[in-house]
This record gives C-alpha cells, structure tokens and sequence, in this order.
C-alpha cells in the first residue's frame, strides 16, 4: 500500500508558527480584558459607544471649516488657556484638523474639541469624508485641499493633524505620499491600522482590502520616506478590538520621527475621550519648533526606539530617551 505523501515542511512550519501565534494573541486578548484596569476599559467603551450612537446624527451635519479668532484680551480666560496663550501664542493659533475613522464622522471628537479648546487651543477643525468611501488615496488627496485651504485663510504655514482609526492612515498616507509633511507639523493617531489590521481579511470590500496587512496600500506606507519633516505619535493599546493584532496600530518605520504611546486598557471607540491620550495630545501640541523636535524642558521626549531619533538626541549620543508620560512602552 503506497505511503501518503508528506507535506512540504515549509508549510507545516508556517502553519505551526500561525497557531502559536493565534495562540499567543489569544492569551494576550485574555490578560488585556481580565484584570482591573481591563474591566474598567471594556465599560468605558460600552458606555462612550452608547453615547457616541446617540450622537452620530449630530455629526452627519457637515461641519464648516471655520476660523476662531485668537483672544489677545486674557480677561475671564481660565488659567490654562491664558498659560498657553501668554507662553506660546503660535501654538495656541495654529490650526488643528481632526480626521475621523470609516463608518464615523467627526462627531467622535466631541469631547476631544472641548478639552483642547479649554487648554487654550484656538482652531479646531474636521475633515468629514462620506462612511461610503472606497478609497483611501482619494480622501487623502481631499485632505490636502483641506490644508491647503485652511493654511490659506488661516495665515499658518503648518498645522496639526489628529486622525481615530481609519483617519490616521489617510493623513500619514498624505503626509508622507502626497507631500505634507511640509505642511504637517504634528501628526496623532488614535488606533490607527498603520500595519493593517487582520480583521479587514474578512470583509470583501475594496477599502478593506487597502487595510488588510501586507496589501498594496500599507507597503506604500513602508516605502522609504527620506526628510520627511513631520513628527509622528501613535497611540495604541492592548484593548483595542478592531486593530488585530493591537501593535499594528504602532508606526515603525526607519526613515520617520515618531513616537508610540502605549495606554493601558482603552477600547478602540474610546480612545479620542481619554484623559491620558488627551494628555499626551495637548503635551504634544503646546511645544512647537521648526523641525517637529521638543523644546521645552520636561516636555516627553518625541524620538522613538523604532523610529529615527531626534536631532538634540542625534547629538547627545548615548543619552537614554524618555519615555512616555501615558504609560511605559509595550513591545
């Protein structure tokens, strides 16, 4: 009786690495959730979600891209908006657009708004793109108009860009394919798939087939990007149940000045309303230069172990980077 064929080892190997790594991801799913601060995550989550729903008619409303004028007069201004104002006027001026994810709109930054307006920034804006969108080059060109619209009115040369999700990967798809980082100074991402994300496998749709790993449109992202001149923070975490696996949501590329932040125990819905992310989104956004560096003293630090270093940290070799204010850094 003939023997049956035996498989190539190379496939059995594969296979066998998938499941453990199917397995790994399992365990670390499980540790995420199953703990205090997990716990607290998932209600947040639910609760946020909740309200978000309830106000997602709200956000159908295309917005109109306005300009608020700064207060010069500090009279009846709370502390923190005169702090910024007085020690910084450029940074409290300078424009902020706001980028939302696929099926969303930009009321998902409700609450974002009202905390950078009330640390003194003075020019919010969002970018609201239709949740029937097939493209993500296409919204990403419409995003540079936006800029070059707002910087046009505005006076500013260079402004901040915060994307949730989907909207991280369009303004880094701007920025570093379309030319923006001349017009970026700061970047933020929320849950961003910036590596894909394994559940867009299961949808057959084309935008999902942009978001799957390894697709056409995250290795345009891996290209070399040589001077490109924006600064990078990405902030991810462990209860992320849309970016699979969560560090996917993390930038690592060799040619980029970026950042990951990693915060414990935040759902993907929710990670725009808490208070560590906005945080480290106002840190950010108070401390301006020319080259996206940090300058002021006991502001974190924006090098990254997987990125390129900061230039005072180019020159100061051997001189440890700081590390996140929101949490320690997860491999």
């Amino acid at each position: 009786m003939p023997e049956s064929p035996e498989l190539p080892q190379g496939p059995v190997k594969r296979a066998r690495a998938k499941a453990a790594r199917v397995r790994v991801s399992g365990r670390k799913a499980r540790k995420a959730i199953f703990n205090p601060a997990g716990l607290k995550g998932v209600f947040v989550e639910a609760a946020w979600l909740t309200t978000h729903i309830a106000m997602y008619p709200m956000g159908l409303v295309e917005e109109k891209a306005r300009e608020e004028v700064l207060r010069h007069n500090l009279e009846g201004l709370p502390p923190v908006q005169r702090g910024l104002i007085i020690g910084d006027v450029e940074a409290a001026g300078t424009p902020i657009i706001m980028v939302h994810g696929v099926i969303d709109n930009h009321s998902i930054f409700t609450v974002l708004r009202r905390s950078l307006s009330r640390r003194g920034f003075g020019r919010v804006i969002s970018l609201n793109y239709s949740p029937l969108t097939d493209d993500i080059r296409r919204v990403s060109r419409r995003l540079a108009m936006l800029v070059e619209s707002v910087c046009r009115e505005t006076g500013y040369e260079r402004v901040h860009i915060i994307g949730h999700s989907m909207g991280g990967v369009i303004a880094r798809h701007y920025v570093q394919c379309l030319g923006g980082d001349a017009r970026v100074h700061t970047l933020v991402t929320l849950g961003s798939p910036h590596a894909g994300s394994a559940y867009a496998r299961i949808l057959p749709h084309s935008l999902a087939r942009q978001l799957r790993p390894n697709s056409e449109f995250v290795e345009e992202l891996n290209q070399p990007a040589p001077g490109c001149r924006t600064r990078m923070i990405a902030i991810w975490s462990d209860l992320d149940q849309i970016i699979v696996p969560q560090r996917n949501a993390r930038i690592v590329h060799p040619d980029l000045n970026s950042r990951n932040v990693f915060i414990r125990g935040v759902g993907h819905m929710s990670l725009p309303v808490d208070g560590r992310a906005v945080h480290e989104i106002c840190t950010a956004l108070s401390h301006l230069d020319t080259d996206g560096t940090t300058l002021a003293e006991g502001a974190t630090s924006i090098s990254s172990s997987t990125g390129r270093r900061a230039p005072q940290q180019r020159k100061a070799s051997g001189r440890a980077a700081s590390r996140p204010v929101a949490s320690p850094a997860a491999n």
